[in-house]
């Protein structure tokens, strides 16, 4: 039996992780494999460190679609993956990976994964978490300084040049692909619970 394969879609900083957690942690038992978007950036390795500050990260040409694609079609088929570990302090691939297992559900995870329609077109279900535009600035202030090394200014300045055009360009348009919707994060208790009870009743049911 193929797996079930989820894409959780949201803007930064919306809560999508924490989603993603609770719902491994809730279906642990019948094994989950893992894959974030945020793994997939483009290495940076020959562009200086001062200058990869500018680049626009919450547009889709920054991803290695085709290796997440492929990543994803190799888990589907029953095979490990190596996920790379990106670096988010140098802003480039670290050289270090991650073997992925294959699983009966597999977790797909990103801002852009219902935009892209390769990586959309493979999900079985399609989840958008929709949290307030001020707490997710909020987040991801905090976030960007305390775990990114960023400054204020820094984070400010990239969230109106890059984060919130490509959020209405590319990430909330998206919501339209959405089977479900959870709105306020993480800390929506009772829509995690639900949106468990539906996947372990799509496991049990016949896939192709």
């Amino acid at each position: 039996m193929l797996p079930l394969v989820v894409g959780i879609a949201g803007g930064t900083a919306s809560g999508k992780t924490t989603v993603a957690r609770k719902i491994h942690e809730a279906l642990r038992e019948t094994g989950i494999a893992f894959l974030d978007q945020d793994s997939y950036y483009l290495p940076l390795d020959d562009m200086p460190v001062e200058k990869r500050g500018e680049v626009n990260f919450d547009h889709p040409d920054a991803f290695d679609t085709q290796l997440l694609v492929s990543h994803l079609e190799a888990l589907k088929a029953g095979r490990p993956i190596d996920k790379p570990v990106y670096d988010f302090v140098t802003s480039t691939r670290s050289g270090r990976t991650t073997q992925v297992d294959p699983a009966g559900i597999i977790l797909v995870e990103g801002i852009l994964v219902l935009h892209l329609e390769a990586v959309r077109a493979r999900l079985d279900v399609k989840i958008f978490v929709e949290t307030e535009d001020d707490v997710r600035i909020i987040r991801r202030l905090t976030r960007d300084i305390k775990e990114r090394g960023r400054d204020f200014d820094h984070v400010i300045a990239q969230y109106f040049r890059h984060v919130r055009p490509m959020h209405m360009a590319f990430i909330e348009p998206s919501k339209r692909w959405a089977d479900i919707i959870v709105p306020h994060g993480g800390n929506n208790d009772i829509a995690i619970d639900m949106l468990v009870g539906a996947l372990k009743e799509r496991l049990g049911a016949p896939r192709r």
